[in-house]
């Protein structure tokens, strides 16, 4: 059943169902054109790719087909992760401005701009020793597993699921050494895709009647943001990791800080990551004997 949603909701949301049935039209463009950047971000792939995309191009109709039942809300939360999906496109689309934050030891990058009415964002570049489908595994269906092997995160939970793509989660994140930055909370939607062998995940903040202000926790803000995996030509067994972020952690700290920590939390989920991929293997491995 629809539930009323506060006026404040709505507005933030910036969509309303009556609205949305009377653009069905607009919003096939919209998908389309979604649907163009994904597949340019992604490039070529293997020799089925291509017809993979166009097969999953004949959903575009039918996924507008299938949206008519959301109710209110549902609605807003699906059409909030398209747009931060195609926002967060747009800026790894461009190639042109960005400035060099750090360089780890093994090749893991991370670089910065400056965008109007965004700020600063950052993004990190990795490649991973694993094929793209594993890291989709294990960092949208086991997404709720994040705090066990990312000290950053102490907790994600999903607050609610629409559809195929779409989810709400609220996430805690731990605080930073020497409490520089305390904890923060994070209600996001995202918007998780295919197409081909590349993957996308890509977020940005919301509301959700079920996670309000928490006492003691500031309400950060993020978004847009996007990760981004393809696998490498060289080797289409490993990853090109690409992860952009845009944060405002609220409060009063000072920028430089603000962006040491946040090129540094880039950094480190890189090795989080491959640590938590490598003990899987080795976790399969001892079953497997």
């Amino acid at each position: 059943q629809s539930k009323m949603l506060p006026a404040t909701f709505k507005l933030c949301a910036g969509i309303s169902y009556r609205h949305m049935r009377n653009m069905t039209g607009l919003r096939r463009n919209a998908l389309a054109a979604i649907h163009h950047e994904l597949n340019r971000l992604a490039g070529p792939g293997p020799s089925n790719w291509i017809s993979q995309v166009r097969r999953r191009s004949s959903l575009l109709s039918s996924r507008i087909q299938e949206e008519e039942v959301y109710n209110d809300e549902e609605m807003s939360y699906v059409k909030q992760g398209e747009d931060a999906l195609q926002k967060a496109i747009s800026i790894l689309s461009e190639q042109d401005g960005w400035t060099v934050e750090t360089v780890a030891a093994n090749g893991d990058k991370v670089l910065s701009k400056v965008l109007p009415d965004i700020g600063k964002v950052f993004k990190l570049e990795v490649v991973m020793e694993q094929h793209p489908d594993n890291l989709y595994e294990e960092l949208v269906e086991k997404m709720e597993q994040m705090g066990d092997w990312n000290p950053n995160v102490k907790q994600v939970k999903i607050l609610q699921k629409i559809g195929q793509d779409t989810m709400v989660t609220h996430e805690v994140s731990a605080e930073t050494p020497g409490n520089v930055v305390g904890p923060r909370d994070f209600v996001s939607v995202r918007c998780a895709k295919r197409r081909g062998s590349t993957c996308f995940l890509a977020g940005m903040s919301t509301q959700h009647p079920k996670m309000p202000e928490q006492k003691g926790v500031i309400r950060a803000e993020n978004g847009p943001t996007c990760i981004v995996m393809k696998p490498c030509a060289e080797d289409p067994n490993k990853t090109k990791f690409t992860w952009l972020l845009s944060l405002d952690l609220k409060g009063w700290i000072p920028k430089t800080i603000i962006n040491k920590v946040l090129s540094q939390t880039q950094v480190d989920f890189a090795s989080h990551l491959r640590n938590r991929m490598a003990n899987n293997v080795s976790m399969e491995t001892a079953h497997a004997c």
